[in-house]
């Protein structure tokens, strides 16, 4: 049986840098590209950060039962809702699959998929070295949004507290001070559940 190993972390923890690495580290995990109606951003791509699609497409998925997770996001933007789908890429018969996502969200796919099949890996950081790396990144940005980066920052205080990681029972944590060490460590911790990627 496959895994879903599941990257978490607070914004600017480098979830999605780890996430590119690891896929060149292991080229067998699979991805289970989320669906979000938020705008593209500059230099994501359309089905390799996510699907994005409209309030249209999501309530057809709705209706067709096929919405494993939702998560809505009041922003200074709109509304932005992100959220996981049962469009058939998913199968743990075959494969091991690697996602990103958010507590409420891990808990979605534990109960649709059972506990022993999806794998928290979940990265901290620093809170000033997140936040000077959070400032930098949006200042690449055509249009930064600073208002909207501080409202995820200070939203992830309370998404992310202690109290909510100990009722999702996540335990063990990666460190991304040094980000090689951190994703081998990961690449490592992957390695020893999957065991050596014989079913990627």
């Amino acid at each position: 049986m496959g895994k879903i190993y599941y990257i978490m972390g607070k914004s600017a923890s480098g979830k999605d840098s780890i996430f590119k690495e690891l896929k060149k580290k292991i080229p067998g995990l699979k991805d289970i590209v989320l669906y979000t109606t938020r705008p593209i951003r500059e230099n994501e791509t359309e089905g390799v950060e996510y699907h994005f699609v409209n309030e249209e497409f999501l309530r057809g998925m709705q209706e067709k039962k096929r919405v494993i997770e939702l998560r809505s996001y009041d922003t200074i933007c709109g509304i932005w809702k992100y959220f996981t789908a049962d469009d058939g890429q998913i199968d743990l018969e075959k494969f091991h699959y690697l996602a990103i996502g958010t507590l409420e969200s891990y808990a979605a796919m534990t109960t649709y998929f059972g506990l022993e099949n999806v794998v928290p890996i979940y990265v901290e950081v620093e809170d000033g070295l997140r936040l000077s790396r959070a400032v930098e990144r949006e200042r690449r940005q055509f249009n930064p949004k600073y208002t909207e980066m501080c409202r995820r920052f200070l939203a992830d205080s309370e998404d992310f507290s202690e109290e909510n990681l100990k009722t999702r029972g996540i335990k063990k944590r990666f460190q991304n001070v040094d980000f090689e060490e951190c994703v081998e460590e990961i690449f490592q911790y992957i390695k020893s559940i999957s065991g050596g990627f014989h079913k990627c």
